[in-house]
């Protein structure tokens, strides 16, 4: 199985999410084990536009990472209580990325990150084998289904519909 490169992130999250969708995500662990779980949803935000996306309340010392380097790891306490993560994507000073939203037997992107013992210690940090988190490629390219995103209301109607959640199909 093959680690994804940087060259895979930089580029549009439209592109990269449904991508992920398939792809295995992976955490050693502290003892030099492995938790390999494959990743069944993702969501994509899109820049200052976005509502949805939290750059669109412009940069902020939260949503710096979102201005930088793809391949980033986002990551951030949602409800004082889920972590949630994301990857950097794109070109710089064009904040967007993508949300690991579920993988299988993980539904929900907390569950994800608690299964993977995943947490604030990982923000910022590249999402490669070198720093214990990375994608790698196994091959599979499932059929994928297209929805609205999750929990994002408060974006308005326009922003909550878009189709930018990528679902593998069952």
């Amino acid at each position: 199985m093959k680690p994804l490169d940087d060259a895979f992130f930089h580029r549009d999250c439209l592109e990269v999410a449904p991508e992920l969708v398939g792809k295995l995500l992976v955490h050693r662990m502290p003892d030099g084990s492995l938790r390999r779980v494959r990743i069944t949803e993702t969501e994509a935000y899109r820049g200052e536009e976005d509502r949805g996306c939290h750059a669109s309340r412009g940069r902020t010392r939260r949503t710096e990472l979102l201005y930088g380097e793809s391949g980033i790891i986002y990551i951030y306490l949602c409800y004082g209580m889920h972590w949630l993560m994301n990857v950097v994507t794109g070109e710089r000073d064009q904040p967007q990325g993508v949300l690991f939203r579920a993988a299988e037997a993980y539904e929900g992107p907390g569950k994800l990150t608690k299964y993977l013992q995943l947490d604030g210690s990982c923000n910022g940090k590249p999402l490669c084998p070198d720093t214990g988190v990375w994608v790698e490629d196994d091959g599979l390219v499932p059929e994928l289904d297209t929805k609205p995103r999750v929990g994002i209301d408060y974006a308005g109607p326009e922003w909550a519909a878009k189709p930018w959640r990528f679902v593998m199909r069952k």
